[in-house]
Parts: structure tokens; C-alpha cells; sequence
């Protein structure tokens, strides 16, 4: 397998065109290219409507090194849960600063392709960028929600210190509960990872307009369950950590029935600095 580098930067292509090049010189062997970009910030849709991922709501750094260390601030394990209002009687006050670290882990998603589809290169193309780019951006939501497989990052929706709150009342009201739980913490709820049913009844409600007044972002995405809602300071309580580079690959005869594969693939890791600035919610 070799690397196939012409625009690796995509100033002047997108990554489908990038592969679909690479595909059309090496005439029938695998190919593997590699890009200093992280692909799911290439799906070309998102330029056009504002449905954002569990990444489009947290910093991001770039780095170098497979770990990468950070300062994490666990609360007391006797804090308080609620703020007063002096500044000792804040939870902040008494949270404990030390020093963490994180690996990165590799995230993939690989397509079949359908017969003869790597003889038309601009078709080629176009499935990438528009069919196997989204597909990475579906795995990046649910290993950033729930963990990857190896461990390196735990998900989102399983870290310790993590709140609950049960939600039996009108959403309106519990949305604005649990934005303001947030903030007892000390920090500010800027954004909210919900099911594709939650997102539009909150369009439905009104409220959606309302939250993006207030400066918080909805993420809607299937890998988090209908029931449940989560509320974060997600930019000061997480970071996005990635060398800012991916791949693309494409082995002949590798999928279903000999179907030929694509691959896209990329380094990441979360540096977890505040898990008690998330809150669960849970609809009853």
C-alpha cells in the first residue's frame, strides 16, 4: 500500500477528488491517502445547514503526540452541589486541580462500493465526500457519546462525575432547569446533545430559536437515546484534541461479496477537564 500525496491540504480539491486521483494513477491496487485535515469537518452539507455534530460543540487543539496531557479539576468529593453567593460557598471553590492525560485513538467507518464505481472518477468522488465522510461523522458521534472500543476515550454520556436529573415536567420547564443546574457549577450551558424526536419537538415548542438566542448549540444525532438529554459547558469542559490529519483508503476486493472498500479514517482523543459540568437529562 502506498501514500499518494498531491493535495493533502485540500486547497484546491476535496478529499473524494483527492482518493479518486490517487485510484485513477495506481490502476486497480490498494491505495491509501493521506490528508492534513480531520474529514469530518469536509462533509460538504454542513456549509449549508445547521445541523451540528458533538464536535462543532467543543474546542478543539492540535497536537502532536499520541498522549497528550491536561489539567483536570474533579470537585471535592464533600463539595457542594449548589452555589452560594460568595465565592467560598461555590463549588468551584473547593474543586482540585491535577494533572491528567489522554491517548488519541483511531476512529474509521468503511463503505462498500458498487461495481465499476471506481472506473467514473468524479462519481467516485462525490460518494466519498457526500456518502463515506458522513458515515465517519456518525462513528465520531457515538465514540465521543458513549467510548471507544480500546478505552481511550470514555464517552460523554458514561464519564464519572457526571449529574442526573429526571425530567417529568413540560420540556420547556425542564430544559431551563437543567440549563440553570449547570451553571451551579460554576460553569455556562452552551450546548445540548439531543435525539433527532427531542431536537424537533423543541423546533415544534419554539424553544430551539430561544436556546440559540441564549448562545447554546443543539447537537442532534441518533447515538444518543430519545429519552435522554445532554446539558454541558462543553467548551471549558472538554477538549477536542487531534493532529488535524486523516486518511483514505481503498482496498479492491476487501468488502461484502468482493465488493471493493473505503475507508476514512482519524486520530482523536477528549481531554475531560470538568465532567461535573454535564448533566444528564432524563424524560419520564
Amino acid at each position: 500500500m502506498r501514500y499518494l500525496l498531491a493535495d493533502p491540504n485540500l486547497t484546491h480539491r476535496g478529499p473524494g477528488e483527492e482518493l479518486a486521483r490517487a485510484v485513477a494513477a495506481d490502476r486497480g491496487g490498494p491505495v491509501t491517502v493521506r490528508l492534513a485535515v480531520s474529514l469530518p469537518t469536509t462533509f460538504p452539507l454542513a456549509a449549508h445547514r445547521p445541523r451540528y455534530t458533538v464536535r462543532h460543540l467543543l474546542k478543539t487543539a492540535t497536537v502532536v503526540d499520541e498522549t497528550v496531557r491536561f489539567v483536570a479539576e474533579p470537585p471535592a468529593p464533600d463539595g457542594p452541589q449548589s452555589s452560594g453567593d460568595r465565592y467560598g460557598a461555590t463549588p468551584e471553590a473547593r474543586f482540585r486541580p491535577r494533572l491528567a492525560q489522554t491517548k488519541l485513538t483511531e476512529l474509521a467507518a468503511a463503505v462498500p462500493l458498487p461495481a465499476g464505481l471506481t472506473d467514473d472518477p468524479a462519481l467516485l468522488a462525490a460518494f466519498v465526500d457526500h456518502r463515506v465522510v458522513v458515515r465517519l461523522c456518525t462513528v465520531e458521534n457515538e465514540v465521543f457519546l458513549h467510548g471507544s472500543a480500546d478505552g481511550a476515550i470514555t464517552g460523554l454520556l458514561h464519564l464519572p462525575g457526571l449529574r442526573r436529573r429526571a425530567a417529568p415536567g413540560p420540556l420547556g420547564a425542564e430544559v431551563v432547569r437543567a440549563a440553570a443546574r449547570v451553571e451551579e457549577m460554576g460553569g455556562s450551558c452552551d450546548g445540548i446533545v439531543v435525539h433527532p424526536d427531542r431536537y424537533w419537538e423543541l423546533v415544534h415548542d419554539g424553544l430551539l430559536g430561544r436556546l440559540a438566542e441564549a448562545g447554546v448549540r443543539v447537537s442532534r444525532t441518533r447515538m444518543i437515546a430519545p429519552d435522554l438529554m445532554l446539558f454541558g459547558d462543553f467548551r471549558a469542559a472538554v477538549t477536542l484534541v487531534e493532529p488535524g490529519v486523516s486518511t483514505l483508503s481503498l482496498r479492491p476486493g476487501a468488502g461484502p461479496d468482493g465488493a471493493d472498500l473505503v475507508t476514512a479514517a482519524l486520530p482523536v482523543g477528549l481531554a475531560v477537564h470538568l465532567p461535573q459540568h454535564f448533566l444528564l437529562l432524563e424524560r419520564q
